[in-house]
């Protein structure tokens, strides 16, 4: 009873919690009464990906030209994102949204950025009074992005979820940054982070990223010390460079003074690299020191400083060059496409599915395909090959249960009206009568060379029995042709295509793995694709199953038909013919 109880209490709580999430997995609703299309193209000059870029914020200058502001809330709080599907929601979070002045400046994270690729990426929705805000700074970026100033309302502030906010904040701001809000350094102020787990430097990966326009030759972009150990990033008459333990390495980078420009230092696998408006300038071996102390950011530097990022990791060529290419005034990565008025985007989920298989789950649905062909052909061909033989029994049955002592007694000219030509050829009742009718012949040709009677005995009865029985056998193995087919179908279709699914989700983690990050958005379409090789095992296979046991009653109803006509044939010659 105890038992019983907490089943029914886990099932409750299962269903409101199901009741619950619905929400969540809810299409892009008609609640919302403006769409419009964005496109990510990364072939145009510039911005050309060799791989393609994983989990990148990207960033959307909504203005007067591309966007109505007078049709969403005030604050923004209607704004949507959502995948190319129009089902799947991406994270997004709002830097800047002045609806009297039609500016905003929006993150989107791109689950996957493909590379040479243009496509309709992203769909954004508006108009919906009813809506809140579903703005998600933190949610935006991945795992190992342990910093992003956005200096917008509150310059001091991280807007990743590690809090790694300014415990010092004395640059002032600019509003005609490139993106929003600027810091402005004068060389005697600068931004101190404190020490954070988060900002611990180990493991020989790093990431800088930000927009600088310089005014003198020299200044500190970045710089973290723990004890005798440092890392900075350091401008040098015009000079870019990166200093260890206070030695500059081999690499810099020339920097244009009075001019944005987007600059990355990236280090990994032993290697830094310099990077100016997403190309890179320049590399170096890079041994990163383990650092826990605090940062500092524009000490002895007089200029600008926008959007700077710190991440764990290292960003790949293709991450920082579509970073540069999407943040910059003119981005040519994005376009907008013109609006479309109406509620959820109608997207094709077969053609996501399709477009995620891997070469497995192709290879498995191809055989699953041949097996449902020939399972298909196989329960066609029988049912009418059941039919016909139903409808030649019942012909010959017909005429058996109308003369049947003249059909079983040799040599009278009845015998000969039954033939293939009434429609009883491809009736297993009409092979066994002629073979309980030649037995009999036999035997009687056999007595009247001896001159003795023509009759039956129990012994030459017995031994028509097994020649009928014998046919029978013969009559089983054509009625249960091919059948094995189905069996095959039933049985090996789910396996199948559960191996393609283990097969599918296997190669999805594997990548999970590889990139170091999970995120419902990039795996979601792989372990579904995944999942259309198990469908198609069950497609195959249900089918199957019924067919198979209807045609299993069917074969069963023509061999008990068989049956029942041969202890009739042998009842009734024994009545005729035996002593």
């Amino acid at each position: 009873n105890k038992s019983k109880m907490n089943f029914k209490k886990n099932l409750r709580h299962s269903l409101l919690g199901l009741l619950f999430a619905l929400p969540l997995f809810a299409q892009a609703g008609d609640d919302w009464a403006h769409k419009k299309k964005l496109s990510i193209d990364t072939t145009v000059s510039g911005v050309e990906l060799k791989e393609g870029a994983s989990q990148m914020p990207l960033m959307l200058r909504l203005h007067s030209g591309n966007f109505a502001f007078s049709e969403a809330a005030p604050d923004g709080a209607d704004l949507r994102f959502y995948a190319a599907d129009g089902k799947t929601p991406l994270r997004y979070h709002l830097e800047k949204y002045d609806a009297t002045n039609e500016l905003a400046i929006v993150w989107v994270q791109i689950p996957k950025l493909a590379a040479n690729s243009k496509s309709d990426s992203i769909l954004m929705q508006w108009g919906n009074p009813k809506a809140v805000s579903a703005s998600d700074p933190k949610g935006t970026y991945d795992a190992t992005q342990v910093l992003a100033f956005h200096f917008s309302e509150k310059g001091d502030q991280d807007s990743t979820g590690n809090a790694n906010h300014a415990k010092e904040f004395s640059a002032k701001l600019n509003t005609a940054g490139p993106i929003g809000n600027a810091a402005m350094f004068d060389g005697a102020n600068r931004i101190l982070l404190p020490a954070s787990p988060t900002l611990k430097m180990a493991g020989n990966t790093f990431s800088y990223t930000a927009w600088v326009k310089p005014v003198n030759d020299r200044g500190t972009l970045f710089k973290q010390i723990d004890g005798k150990r440092s890392l900075s990033i350091e401008l040098s008459k015009t000079m870019l460079s990166v200093l260890v333990d206070g030695a500059a390495l081999a690499t810099t980078a020339a920097l244009k003074p009075g001019v944005w420009q987007h600059v990355a230092v990236v280090a990994g696998a032993g290697k830094v690299g310099l990077y100016v408006d997403g190309a890179n300038v320049g590399n170096s071996d890079f041994t990163l020191p383990e650092l826990a102390g605090e940062v500092s950011i524009g000490e002895g530097f007089r200029g600008e400083m926008d959007e700077i990022g710190i991440a764990s990791s290292t960003r790949s060529a293709d991450y920082i060059k579509a970073l540069s290419a999407s943040q910059s005034a003119e981005s040519p990565l994005v376009a907008f496409a013109e609006d479309a008025e109406g509620g959820g985007e109608s997207a094709s989920y077969i053609g996501i599915l399709l477009g995620a298989l891997t070469v497995d789950g192709w290879v498995v649905i191809f055989i699953l395909l041949i097996m449902g062909v020939v399972s298909f052909g196989v329960m066609i061909s029988k049912t009418l090959f059941l039919s016909r033989t139903n409808k030649a029994n019942d012909a010959f049955l017909e005429h058996f249960r109308n003369k049947p002592d003249e059909l079983l007694t040799p040599g009278t000219p009845e015998v000969t009206t039954v033939s293939a030509d009434d429609g009883v050829k491809h009736s297993p009742i009409y092979r066994l009568y002629l073979i309980g009718l030649r037995e009999i012949r036999h035997r009687f040709e056999a007595q009247a060379k001896v001159g003795v009677t023509k009759s039956l005995s129990g012994t030459a009865l017995n031994a028509i029995r097994a020649s009928m029985d014998a046919g029978m056998v013969r009559e089983s193995q054509r009625l249960n042709s091919q059948i094995v087919l189905l069996t095959i179908a039933i049985s090996g279709g789910p396996f199948l295509g559960l191996l393609g699914t283990v097969v599918g989700v296997m190669i999805t983690f594997a990548a999970i793995a590889a990139a170091g990050d999970v995120n419902v958005n990039s795996i979601a379409p792989g372990i579904a694709a995944a999942l259309v090789a198990t469908v198609a095992g069950l497609a195959v296979a249900i089918p199957a199953l019924f067919g198979y046991n209807w045609l299993a009653i069917q074969i069963k109803n023509v061999s008990s038909d068989t049956q029942v006509f041969a202890d009739e044939f042998l009842a009734k010659a024994a009545e005729l013919h035996s002593v």
